[in-house]
């Protein structure tokens, strides 16, 4: 690709692509069209949550991360192994996934500020800008866009890419529509370290289905402990999950996730509610611009691909740009037909799994059934 211009954004606002989000689907975009010679600035906020929820990364990652050139520093990062997944769904008692038994190995559990700021690093190693910020407004100028930032910086390049998760909001502001399955939501406690370890460290995920719901549990690489509870959101008042007494009150009476957290005897201060419902960008992709990760295809964490697919669709996202400046009218538009089939075929999935569970007549799992 043609830079069109100085890589230094101080002399030049001018670029290839603009990739709007730094996580994983922004930087696995944006590394492979560095490679391929483009001028690539991302654009994204200073500062980001002193936790973040997203923490369990799958074996298949890794070609994902081998074909990015940066499998070895996310090993060699400090990350604690996921050995597999266990669950308590449609019984009582666990069944369980090792992935140690699997073609890849063990998975990740990430510290998952560090885990981001790696890919960062990397791709701002190898020649992209990163820009402190965000994009307000975005509009075509024949065969460019102009991008204008929250704090007043004017950009211009040749393609963009919507990295911002489920908010997609590159997306929309260029014209795409933001189609929702469901209204499920996470209320997520980070437990710190606890001040005893009543049981050996467990290396797996845990799920228990619940009668409004189900929790959601992993460790975390410093000694601290994820744990979310996931309903609806119109489900919310009547289970007073908001309250962290009751929320702790609830995670106590259920069995399985009550012996993940003995160590610890009160809940966090502080909760956080996160949007985890299924949801698409339709389309995906237009002339001059696709969405990637969340941005184009939200998933329930039940499925635990959230990280699998930013990576997935970054790298596929990228190609299609590559394909585009190449002279394929039509590369765009194949991107967007693939995120579709992809999304459909998830749907199905998530169908599926949530129908295995029976053992509930309450609106949670009457809508899913």
């Amino acid at each position: 690709m043609d830079s069109g211009g100085p890589s230094d954004c101080g002399r030049s606002r001018r670029f290839d692509v603009l990739v709007a989000g730094a996580g994983p689907a922004g930087c696995a975009a944006s590394l492979p069209l560095v490679r391929a010679g483009a001028s690539v600035v991302l654009v994204s906020p200073a500062s980001s949550p002193d936790w973040r929820v997203g923490e369990s990364l799958a074996p298949t990652a890794r070609p994902l991360l081998e074909r990015l050139g940066v499998l070895d520093g996310i090993a060699d990062a400090g990350h604690a192994p996921c050995y597999g997944n266990q669950a308590a769904w449609g019984q009582d008692a666990l069944t369980a996934v090792d992935h140690r038994l699997g073609p890849y190995g063990e998975g990740w559990h990430l510290d998952r500020t560090r885990f981001d700021a790696a890919l960062l690093e990397a791709t701002r190693a190898d020649g992209a800008l990163w820009l402190a910020g965000h994009v307000r407004d975005a509009r075509r100028y024949r065969s460019h866009w102009q991008i204008t930032t929250g704090e007043g910086v004017v950009l211009e390049a040749g393609y963009l890419v919507d990295a911002t998760g489920r908010a997609a909001r590159l997306a929309r502001r260029v014209g795409a529509a933001r189609t929702r399955s469901d209204r499920l939501i996470a209320v997520a406690g980070l437990l710190g370290p606890p001040r005893k370890q009543a049981a050996p460290l467990d290396r797996t995920s845990l799920v228990q289905a619940t009668r409004w719901g189900w929790w959601y549990t992993a460790p975390l690489p410093g000694g601290e402990r994820i744990l979310m509870a996931m309903t609806d959101a119109d489900l919310l008042a009547s289970v007073r999950l908001l309250d962290p007494d009751v929320w702790w009150t609830q995670a106590q009476g259920a069995g399985h996730v009550r012996e993940r957290i003995a160590g610890w005897e009160r809940p966090p201060r502080r909760l956080r509610v996160l949007a985890a419902g299924s949801a698409c960008a339709t389309p995906a992709a237009g002339p001059g611009w696709v969405a990637v990760g969340d941005a184009a295809t939200a998933t329930d964490p039940l499925a635990a691909r959230g990280i699998v697919t930013a990576l997935a669709t970054g790298l596929v996202g990228a190609r299609a740009i590559q394909a585009a400046w190449a002279g394929d009218a039509n590369a765009m538009a194949a991107y967007a037909r693939r995120m579709t089939v992809v999304h459909a075929e998830y749907l199905e999935t998530r169908a599926t799994q949530y129908r295995r569970e029976q053992r509930w007549d309450t609106p949670f799992w009457d809508r899913r059934h």
